[in-house]
């Protein structure tokens, strides 16, 4: 038997699709502030059931799905010396030989 989804899950997936939907994802930061803050509000007054405190806790995982990527750290260049006792290539040969 399925279970109902909370009503918190509702309004997190409905906050996730708004933010698809209205380009939300790279736009000014004050132009975003201002989205989010209507659409907390309507999601408050869509979902009573919610505390402030999930309200809040939405806003911030909608925040958090809007916010463009960050970039990974640059790997090490190959050939790079490291201090972890890597073993090359060459090496695994003559072992493997023997």
């Amino acid at each position: 038997m399925a279970t109902q989804p909370s009503p918190f899950d509702q309004a997190r997936d409905e906050l996730f699709q708004h933010v698809m939907r209205c380009g939300v994802i790279g736009s000014e930061e004050e132009h975003m502030r201002e989205w989010f803050d209507e659409t907390m509000q309507y999601l408050a007054e869509r979902y009573h059931e919610l505390n402030k405190k999930e309200i809040a806790d939405l806003r911030t995982l909608g925040e958090r799905f809007a916010a463009p990527t960050r970039k990974a750290e640059a790997p090490a260049p190959s050939g790079a010396a490291t201090d972890s006792g890597a073993v090359d290539a060459g090496e695994l040969d003559t072992v493997s030989a023997a």
